[in-house]
């Protein structure tokens, strides 16, 4: 199945977005192909549109929800990830909070041989009991968000094969889904782990218009949410410019990433060429660190086009050899407020260690359905 769409979602003005559209939430809507427009800017074999329905986002000062009839908090578990007849199947657990982590050494040189005892856990300053540690190559879900505006025309050709190259080196149990984004974003193909339904998808991708980098990543973290088989969840955004064309700001951007449990993000800079703005190429700089720093993932700045495809090497192979870490908060849930996470590893025979993983998290309260059409308007129910 193909996916294009007209639009990715309505456009909102960004003042007052968060009070007057009362947050985001549930992920992509699809649309079918819409003979009224025209080729050039919908091929006839693309579909849906990504648009993003919206939740409540609760101020972290509003009062705590309602429990259960029966008195027991109605947190979200983000639980164990086990593997029963050659499945991994995610437990749920309640108040459970799941890292994704890698740590590096004071070279920068990846660490694979730590242990549990390691760790250290705090989340607002309190230590934490690690429940649950794992080390291996587990299988994510994971979408790809290429920058289809008009300066990345020339970049086009290398950007589609680094895309490839990095699905070949991920693991063969991922699934992928594919977004390009312009003034707006549109899913060129759904969930899948085919290489040439991939390529084909890239094939949609032309180059035109401005960069709506914050609305893509929150409506793709939405169809994450809403559609990934696989617990550990990633986005991997490749954009040569700053954020010019969207509704939602960076602080909402993440603020709704980490309201839901979100992925993490993995940011391909391309802020090189002798038409880059010096004083632009900065901001958008520290915009795509910041992006990574408060979900736990990674900035790559490559210097020239042939650098891209061993960027996307070093991303394959980051979230292939993540540590999984779990703890039970000792704070409720229903307390509500943004929980800051800081975790630490020290070892014998190592120096100073640094670990890479999401700054904090929102607690979530009551569980949301998901599913492959969970969020998604069916088009024979269109007026």
């Amino acid at each position: 199945m193909h996916l294009r769409s007209k639009s990715f979602w309505p456009r909102m003005a960004a003042i007052g977005w968060v009070v007057t559209v009362a947050g985001m939430g549930s992920g992509l809507t699809r649309q079918p192909t819409a003979p009224q427009v025209p080729a050039k800017q919908q091929p006839a074999n693309r579909q849906p549109s990504l648009t993003v329905d919206r939740d409540p986002v609760p101020s972290p000062d509003a009062d705590p929800p309602a429990q259960s009839q029966t008195g027991a908090p109605q947190g979200v578990a983000i639980g164990k990830i086990e593997r029963e007849g050659g499945k991994y199947t995610l437990r749920q657990d309640a108040y459970e909070v799941r890292l994704n982590a890698t740590v590096l050494d004071s070279g920068g040189r990846s660490i694979q041989t730590l242990d549990k005892s390691a760790f250290s856990v705090y989340e607002d300053g309190v230590p934490q009991t690690i429940a649950s540690f794992r080390h291996e190559d587990l299988p994510v879900s994971l979408g790809l968000l290429i920058d289809s505006s008009g300066s990345m025309y020339d970049k086009r050709v290398a950007v589609q094969k680094a895309a490839l190259n990095f699905v070949k080196l991920s693991n063969p149990e991922d699934e992928e889904f594919l977004v390009d984004f312009s003034w707006e974003a549109f899913i060129d193909q759904d969930f899948t782990n085919s290489l040439d339904k991939l390529e084909q998808g890239l094939g949609f991708v032309k180059s035109s218009g401005g960069t709506a980098v914050y609305d893509a990543l929150v409506a793709s973290a939405d169809y994450l949410s809403k559609n990934a088989k696989h617990p550990k969840q990633v986005l991997l955004v490749v954009t040569d410019g700053e954020d010019n064309a969207s509704s939602a700001t960076l602080e909402q951007t993440i603020r709704r990433i980490q309201d839901l449990d979100g992925p993490v993000i993995y940011c391909v800079g391309l802020l090189f060429g002798e038409d880059t703005d010096k004083r632009e190429s900065r901001h958008a700089r520290r915009v795509l660190e910041t992006l990574a720093e408060q979900t736990g993932g990674a900035a790559y700045f490559p210097k020239a086009l042939k650098d891209v495809d061993a960027v996307a090497a070093q991303v394959a192979e980051d979230i292939r050899t993540q540590y999984t870490i779990s703890y039970h908060s000792t704070k409720p849930p229903e307390l509500g407020g943004y929980r800051e996470v800081h975790v630490e590893a020290k070892a014998k025979g190592f120096g100073r260690l640094s670990v890479r993983t999401r700054s904090g998290y929102y607690p979530k309260v009551g569980a949301a359905s998901k599913g492959k059409d969970a969020g998604l308007n069916d088009p024979a129910k269109k007026p």
